[in-house]
């Protein structure tokens, strides 16, 4: 299939109109906007990694596991610190994200600049043509007006022929003489206009073949540049996927080596505090003679069923007198 280009589908019928020129520039300028637009999207896009790095930064200075020990410890210092890498990481990716939309604007600064010095060419061209082609068509007129002038001066003439008036008949030969002249006089203007406005014609074709190649050499330049850039910026985001997947593979190595009993023994030895329970709590009864002596270990024997020992028996010589609850004079006070 044969290829299109520009140079041969922006043609116009009538020799002032710049119809096709127009639209290839319209092209050229929605080119100009696409770039701007993808420029901007790329250092948006290089924000939004850079304030993710610096909150990640930030997240990987805070406490996480500062009372654990042991591997579990090892493996949360682990994920702090590459959760730092992949901060730093995304901090690089910015800037590279940068320095694409970067020559990207550079890119489109240059094709701008190239493209002002053909416009401002074929604006001054176009001015020329359409100045030359009103003069050429204002002097065909005029010669047109002017052959009437000269055929109407002939037919005067030619209708006075036959008139006795020598006098007349002289001014009219006169007028008629002068206005072949006026009409000779008009065609050769005319002649020279249309011969003027040809060379601006073809002056004008020669450049606008020439600008048609060059721009559309722009806009293969611009399509082909902006699918490189984007093409480089998803390999940007892929490369940081697998960045960051090779920085979380280091804590999944040392989550790999976190062995939960061997801290929970770490734990252990490290704490210990003894290997021997408390004894158990004997009921000791205060008025029980079988008291132990002071000093003697608590015996380990579960407290007796009885929750009260046997009352002393009030008969008995004892150092304390003793009153059952029938004794109706019992009092603590001895006399």
């Amino acid at each position: 299939m044969k290829n299109l280009h520009f140079k041969d589908f922006f043609w116009n019928s009538d020799l002032t109109s710049t119809a096709g020129y127009d639209a290839i520039i319209q092209y050229l300028n929605d080119g100009k906007r696409t770039c701007k637009e993808v420029e901007e999207f790329m250092k948006a896009r290089a924000s939004i990694e850079e304030k993710y790095a610096k909150d990640l930064l930030g997240l990987s200075k805070k406490v996480c596991g500062h009372n654990e020990m042991n591997t579990l410890k090892r493996s949360l210092d682990m994920f702090k610190l590459q959760t730092e890498h992949v901060s730093l990481s995304h901090s690089q990716l910015a800037q590279s994200m940068r320095e694409e939309a970067k020559k990207l604007e550079e890119f489109r600064e240059k094709q701008k600049e190239a493209r002002k010095k053909l416009e401002q060419q074929m604006d001054t061209l176009h001015k020329q043509k359409a100045s030359q082609f009103k003069k050429t068509m204002d002097s065909k007129k005029t010669y047109e007006q002017k052959c009437r002038d000269k055929e109407e001066a002939d037919q005067n003439v030619n209708r006075n022929t036959n008139t006795n008036n020598t006098k007349q008949m002289e001014k009219l030969y006169a007028k008629a003489q002068q206005a072949k002249q006026n009409a000779e006089e008009a065609d050769r203007f005319y002649h020279q206009n249309v011969l003027t406005v040809g060379k601006a014609r073809d002056e004008w074709l020669k450049e606008h073949i020439k600008v048609c190649e060059t721009f559309e050499k722009q806009a293969m330049e611009r399509i082909n540049f902006l699918r490189n850039t984007v093409w480089t910026h998803l390999n940007q985001l892929s490369q940081q996927c697998v960045t960051s997947d090779e920085l979380y593979e280091e804590v999944r190595k040392s989550l790999e080596n976190c062995a939960v009993q061997e801290d929970i023994e770490h734990f252990v030895n490290l704490r210990r505090t003894g290997d021997k329970p408390p004894a158990p709590i004997v009921y000791e009864n205060f008025y029980s003679s079988q008291r132990p002596p002071a000093g003697a270990p608590p015996s380990r024997l579960p407290p007796p069923i009885t929750r009260r020992g046997p009352l002393p028996d009030p008969t008995q010589n004892n150092d304390t007198i003793y009153s059952t609850v029938q004794d109706a004079g019992y009092s603590v006070i001895q006399y």
